[in-house]
């Protein structure tokens, strides 16, 4: 008999949860065993998925980006498969794997969906499977955590205020390829292309290549920012003068002060280096049938 554990973050993202209970014995077939475990608090969800991953098939998180991060630390190149309920506040990786943000669909997902390996990368001594920031989304990604408010337009306000006061790092990126000095508007690690909320920064990314995509755009201005937005949303973006993308299995970064980044969404800052490589397939996680391009 298949096991699936259920991860439950009760106050990620915006969903109601009181009803997932109902909707998982709804929809999930009966032939599978269920068990459900909500959190408690932060970084119980890695403890949660380790101590199972051995008793498990499945390892379900129904969360958002930053509880599917904390989930997956606990499967690297485990046995058990990560599963995704898609309830947080923009949901990039379920929307990059296309996986149904609709409860029902991506419950049933877990009855019918295949099992295909991704991979991850290690910053320092932490780990992201989507992406990672030290421009200004990790800027927003910081006055986000503190706003009081979750949702996308809370991301919107807090952009289309501050777009134009932020004041970049300075940073020294050391790739294979040679070294470059950023003081970039945008410096992002992707694994695949979104941030969420459809917001494609790294459109040509894939997540099972063995590749970082490292992102740079340069500083905006009121006569550039919609057009670069516009195309961020449509998945259009292609390199250009200030817009430039580099593929690379690791790199280091370095900077005179502290790092404030974001990793999967979550703030934090690190020290003045930070070392990142890739760990090739070593999630496994289920995706729709149907779905042949990651």
């Amino acid at each position: 008999m298949q096991k699936v554990l259920f991860i439950i973050n009760p106050i990620s993202g915006t969903i109601k949860k009181n009803k997932l209970e109902e909707k998982i014995d709804l929809y999930l077939n009966k032939n599978i065993y269920r068990k459900i475990i909500y959190t408690k608090a932060p970084k119980h969800a890695t403890q949660i998925a380790k101590e199972n991953s051995h008793n498990f098939d499945i390892i379900a998180i129904a969360g958002g980006d930053g509880s599917i991060n904390e989930t997956f630390r606990g499967l690297i190149n485990k046995t058990s498969a990560l599963a995704i309920i898609p309830m947080g506040s923009g949901n990039g990786l379920a929307r990059h794997l296309k996986i149904p943000l609709n409860v029902k669909k991506a419950i049933e997902l877990i009855n019918n969906g295949k099992i295909i390996d991704i991979d991850t990368i290690k910053i320092n001594n932490e780990y992201f499977i989507n992406v990672a920031g030290f421009g200004f989304d990790a800027y927003v990604a910081h006055l986000f955590a503190n706003n009081g408010k979750r949702g996308f337009w809370s991301y919107v306000k807090i952009i289309f205020t501050k777009i134009f006061k932020y004041k970049p790092q300075n940073l020294k990126v050391k790739l294979k390829t040679g070294n470059i000095n950023s003081n970039d508007f945008i410096f992002t690690l992707a694994n695949s292309s979104q941030y969420g909320n459809n917001a494609r920064i790294a459109p040509k990314a894939k997540i099972n290549d063995g590749l970082i995509d490292v992102i740079f755009k340069q500083k905006i201005n009121i006569f550039t920012a919609i057009p670069f937005l516009i195309k961020m949303m449509t998945g259009k973006l292609t390199d250009n003068k200030t817009y430039t993308t580099h593929k690379t299995p690791k790199l280091k970064i370095q900077s005179l002060n502290k790092i404030i980044a974001h990793i999967d969404g979550d703030p934090i800052i690190f020290d003045n280096e930070i070392n990142v490589e890739i760990i090739k397939k070593s999630i496994k996680i289920i995706v729709p049938k149907t779905n042949n391009r990651i």
